[in-house]
């Protein structure tokens, strides 16, 4: 990139930031300080949740074998209630979006109940162990706000969130009893059976499971082998509760045969994969502490070894491995490491945002240290035109894997098609990526 090269320093070491110059400084330096959230009358509390509600799942699954089978043959059976969820989180709010009057009618939030983290991966500058988590009072107002909007997707996001499981045990039960389709990220070193059987029983839809490498190595922590055992039994469990699973995969300078061994697990337990390209931040961390001496992020001379990498994943992509990157975005990696990136119709910030620990918004995760006013829960002040402008600049340099796929799927006669396409075959066996 370029426009970049001022302030990117050595070839060896990562950016500070990838973001223009000047926009960056408007974001960050912005003369308001950043809003703060109007008390309640009196602090909210999220009901108890009834555990377990559904005593019959937590046994043993005698069809795993068979379920398996089906599984990696593409045919997962799924319940009408269970599609109904499905489309009651991501198809309905899509029609409303589209049918409603106004630009800000989200589909997907992501509630940031956590700025810390358990782990220190070297990639990673999305966490601050030095910040407090969300109160159970602006977790509450967060989801009862909306839930007064379009929105009935809720992704739990940090740091990581499993820091403490009584809250998003909470969050989860009070979020599905409301409609909401809920997404749960983790390391999953915290992810202990008890904490599964709880977060399933609530009513949690999805688990992505951030995995870097099968062994842990220096800089990358999030590794399958001290958590096999939560693996195996998380996998077991889904075809009780009804829950899908797939691995977040990050593409690091130092873990392409880890990509590689972790992308045949998947496939031998019949879940997806999804990948991204180790991207360095968008706007400037003060907190992060890797810039220097960092073996994880990719650099020029590492480029054919990526490129080798990821038409290694196209070629099991068209042999029907499940994954969440359609054959056209892992080709666009290539691209996006030599800078080259078009505009890709972000929604940022009007079908999706995020909701800080502190219960202020921002369009988006890289977004979430900038200090510009978007307002608060109850108080949004996410307007498209400023949207749009920032966008000219800040979609060229980001490779956002969810808000891309949101970004291709925000089109009538694609999701016409899709409909359709699950229809024919009764909603049965849905998953892989949408292009």
């Amino acid at each position: 990139m370029p426009a970049l090269q001022e302030h990117l320093g050595s070839h060896d070491a990562p950016p500070s930031f990838r973001l223009d110059v000047q926009l960056h400084d408007l974001l960050k330096k912005s003369p308001a300080p950043r809003p703060i959230l109007v008390p309640g009358r009196q602090p909210e509390a999220f009901p108890e949740p009834v555990f377990p509600q559904h005593p019959e799942l937590m046994a043993q699954d005698d069809n795993y074998e068979a379920n398996l089978a089906e599984a990696r043959a593409g045919k997962r059976r799924w319940t009408a209630p269970l599609v109904y969820r499905a489309m009651n989180g991501w198809l309905f709010p899509y029609w409303k979006s589209r049918l409603l009057p106004g630009q800000f009618h989200p589909i997907i939030a992501y509630l940031f109940t956590e700025w810390k983290c358990n782990l220190d991966c070297h990639y990673c500058w999305a966490f601050d162990n030095t910040v407090k988590g969300m109160t159970e009072d602006v977790a509450k107002r967060s989801i009862d706000w909306l839930h007064s909007t379009t929105c009935r997707v809720l992704a739990f996001m940090g740091g990581e969130p499993l820091l403490r499981p009584q809250l998003v045990h909470k969050a989860s039960y009070y979020a599905a009893k409301k409609g909401f389709w809920i997404y749960m990220p983790t390391n999953a070193r915290l992810l202990r059976p008890d904490v599964i059987d709880r977060l399933a029983d609530a009513g949690v839809a999805i688990f992505n499971f951030a995995v870097d490498v099968v062994d842990e190595k220096p800089g990358l922590p999030k590794a399958l082998t001290p958590v096999r055992k939560y693996f195996d039994y998380l996998i077991r469990k889904q075809y009780k509760y009804g829950y899908a699973v797939f691995f977040n995969i990050n593409i690091c300078r130092n873990n392409h045969e880890d990509v590689k061994q972790l992308t045949e697990i998947a496939r031998e337990h019949g879940i997806a994969t999804d990948y991204h390209i180790n991207e360095s931040p968008m706007i400037e961390q003060e907190h992060f502490k890797h810039y220097e001496a960092n073996d994880t992020f990719i650099h020029q001379q590492d480029w054919p070894k990526v490129d080798e990498l990821i038409d290694w994943l196209i070629e099991k992509n068209q042999a029907g491995y499940k994954m969440v990157n359609s054959v056209k975005r892992l080709q666009d990696m290539k691209d996006f490491l030599r800078g080259k990136v078009e505009p890709w119709n972000c929604r940022a910030g009007q079908n999706s945002l995020i909701i800080r620990v502190d219960g202020t918004l921002a369009p988006c995760f890289p977004m979430y240290s900038a200090t510009h006013d978007w307002g608060t829960i109850e108080n949004h002040k996410l307007e498209v035109p400023q949207l749009n402008e920032m966008k000219k600049s800040c979609q060229t340099h980001c490779f956002s894997t969810l808000n891309h796929n949101l970004g291709f799927c925000y089109n009538d006669a694609r999701v016409i098609k899709w409909v359709l396409q699950q229809a024919a075959h009764g909603f049965q066996g849905v998953t892989g990526s949408f292009a």
